[in-house]
């Protein structure tokens, strides 16, 4: 499916009939689901229901599935660029800077 075709809705939709889809394939009930993500179950309902929900229902439903991880495969931690690399590179230290300190001479008189 290309979800770039969808408006921002019909992506709404969609995410939440895979959760959907997810919690049966699981064999969990709604009432379940709700108290492993520590929701109410009318929360579980709206949220199957692509009606206003939250980010953080979202995480607490993942959690209760024990898929977290899958964000890492949404948002991957994104790594330092190859031209980041050679900003760097030129500003890497290749040696300890000199003590300012005076020497302590004795030519005092």
């Amino acid at each position: 499916m290309n979800m770039n075709n969808l408006s921002d809705e019909q992506v709404l939709i969609e995410l939440t009939q895979r959760i959907k889809q997810k919690r049966l394939n699981l064999n969990i009930t709604q009432d379940e689901l709700s108290k492993r993500a520590g929701v109410h179950v009318q929360t579980i309902k709206n949220f199957e229901s692509g009606k206003t929900t939250t980010l953080l229902t979202f995480v607490q439903i993942l959690r209760a599935f024990g898929d977290l991880e899958a964000l890492n495969k949404l948002l991957p931690v994104p790594g330092v660029s190859p031209i980041e690399l050679l900003k760097l590179k030129g500003k890497e230290r290749e040696r300890a800077s000199r003590s300012n300190k005076p020497k302590n001479d004795d030519t005092s008189w």
